[in-house]
């Protein structure tokens, strides 16, 4: 099977595209043929800034079909289509260390290989109608944006909801809050890109290049009572204006670390705010079952902007590095 690894360095250019012997499944293990992968930001930290896990096989994200199960493998069966978790422990409950650590594409080997070896466990359905494709997209952008603003956000019919960027995790937002009868606010650098997200459904639009001081813009929009939700993306680098933005009392689910880690933080805004944080990472296979029904019954589809061969990999992960795309990057295996 093929399979790309970092084997002694990081960096996009040192990405290869090797052969290795096909897995075969002991008891309770079985194998999925990756049909799809998606990537995210955080696939492309794993590949370029070294961790010290080489050698490696990088991403979260994929589905595809089960081709051979264990002996006493009762969950699933040959044939049917699944989605492998982000969080392979992580079934049901609140996070907890043991369920956190075994993330794919970080601690474990991820999904760019044409067959992976899994625990039964580590699978869910994919949404009914959803290509390998489609489902390639959900275990972490679409999980996360699900978490923060429905299970954990409690979105509702009437509220605002501020999405930053148009970047995976984001459109997801936009669409699970529009699905909810939210009123979506979006920022973006790009004019061409905030015009797409209004044919998505989004309501007002931020150019956070022309308007740099967007949470002035979101006060304004909302009169002066700040967004309810706000989905942080940028990290340390827009989180100053995201307490800025929020309505008092409102939610902030903290995701990405686009715009940095770290920097001097007002703790006053945060209590003067009444405003509750929350971070974010992916979500439980519980969790993810929701989603799925939830998706089913709306009818919501991703996005897929950009699509790449296996063999031209690289080239996904200089898109994402370009920020180049809207909504989801997918390689197709």
């Amino acid at each position: 099977m093929r399979v790309v690894v970092l084997e002694q360095a990081y960096g996009i250019e040192n990405l290869k595209l090797v052969e290795r012997p096909d897995p075969v499944p002991g008891p309770g293990r079985i194998v999925v043929d990756i049909k799809a992968a998606s990537l995210n930001y955080r696939d492309l930290a794993t590949v370029t800034a070294p961790s010290g896990r080489l050698p490696f096989v990088p991403c979260s994200d994929g589905a595809g079909v089960v081709s051979a199960i264990g002996e006493g493998v009762t969950r699933v069966k040959t044939g049917d289509h699944v989605a492998p978790l982000f969080f392979q422990n992580w079934f049901a409950g609140e996070p907890t260390p043991g369920a956190l650590g075994g993330a794919l594409g970080g601690t474990l080997d991820g999904v760019l290989q044409e067959k992976i070896l899994l625990s039964e466990q580590g699978v869910t359905r994919v949404p009914a109608g959803y290509t390998d494709e489609d489902a390639a997209t959900l275990p972490c952008a679409a999980l996360t944006a699900w978490r923060g603003l429905v299970l954990q956000g409690n979105v509702k019919a009437g509220d605002v909801v501020l999405v930053q960027g148009t970047g995976g995790v984001s459109i997801f937002a936009l669409q699970f809050a529009k699905s909810a009868g939210a009123t979506v606010i979006v920022t973006s650098s790009s004019d061409e890109k905030l015009e797409r997200a209004k044919r998505l459904g989004a309501d007002h639009f931020i150019n956070y290049k022309s308007t740099p001081d967007w949470a002035k813009e979101v006060r304004k929009l909302t009169g002066n009572r700040g967004a309810d939700h706000i989905i942080e993306v940028g990290g340390a680098g827009t989180f100053e204006q995201s307490l800025r933005a929020v309505r008092l009392g409102g939610k902030i689910a903290v995701i990405g670390i686009l715009g940095g880690f770290v920097k001097d933080l007002n703790v006053a805004a945060i209590f003067s705010a009444n405003v509750f944080i929350h971070g974010i990472t992916v979500g439980s296979r519980e969790q993810f079952e929701s989603m799925t029904r939830a998706i089913e019954a709306t009818g919501i589809e991703p996005v897929i902007d950009k699509r790449f061969p296996l063999a031209e990999m690289r080239d996904a992960f200089e898109c994402m590095k370009a920020g180049a795309h809207f909504g989801k990057i997918v390689v197709t295996l």
